[in-house]
Formats: C-alpha cells, structure tokens, sequence
C-alpha cells in the first residue's frame, strides 16, 4: 500500500497533476506562483517521494521526468474514506454537513452537491 502524501506531497501532487509529467524545475516554478520554495527543497522532497511511490521518475533524459503515480480523484477518495473514519467516525453525512456549515458555497456549488445528491437517491432505488 501508497504512504499517504503529506501536505508538502499533496503541493507537488497539485502541480503535477496540473502540469502532467515535469521535470523539477517545473515543479519548483509551479510551487513558487504560489509561495517561495527551495530548488534543493522540492528536489530532496520529490526523490522522497519516488521513494514511497507517490511518483514515477523517467530518468531517460538528463533532466529526470517526474509524473504522479495515482490520479487525483484516487488520490482525493483515499484521503476523504480517511478523513471520515478518522474524523467523523465513518459517518460521510456528519462530514458533509459539517463542511458545509463551515465554508459558504456558491449556488453552483450547491447545485451540483443538489444532483449528486439525487443522482446517488436514483442509483439506490
């Protein structure tokens, strides 16, 4: 089984899965639109990650390929059925109005929670 990334992996991931394969100055640049990082930092942090299997390095050309190993969504599914267990006891309903109540949602937001909603009531009929 994958280690889980921690949050300085999940902004790489976020990069990587944006961009699709890159090389580490891609990545670097990627993270610093954001907040200032390290060259050495993302380097060290991205062989780590190798490491663990969270990415694949093609290492074919002079300038190693990095690429995420896991699609997103796979990667976003893992970490909520952890967040529900672990947080919220399994309950996925108590997560959900709980998320809901903390953060205010557009009405496209809440549209598409709306026939989600009702695409899961017509699935279990």
């Amino acid at each position: 089984m994958r280690k889980k990334p921690t949050v300085a992996e999940l902004e790489i991931l976020q990069v990587l899965w944006a961009r699709g394969p890159s090389t580490v100055r891609e990545v670097h640049d990627g993270l610093n639109q954001g907040k200032p990082t390290g060259y050495t930092t993302v380097l060290k942090l991205m062989q780590i990650m190798a490491d663990k299997d969270l990415v694949r390095r093609d290492e074919k050309q002079r300038a190693h390929i990095y690429s995420a190993r896991v699609p997103r969504e796979q990667t976003q599914t893992q970490m909520v059925r952890d967040l529900v267990d672990k947080v919220f006891g399994g309950s996925a309903s108590r997560l959900v109005m709980h998320a809901l109540s903390s953060r205010k949602s557009s009405p496209a937001e809440l549209a598409e929670i709306r026939r989600t909603i009702d695409e899961m009531e017509e699935t279990n009929r």
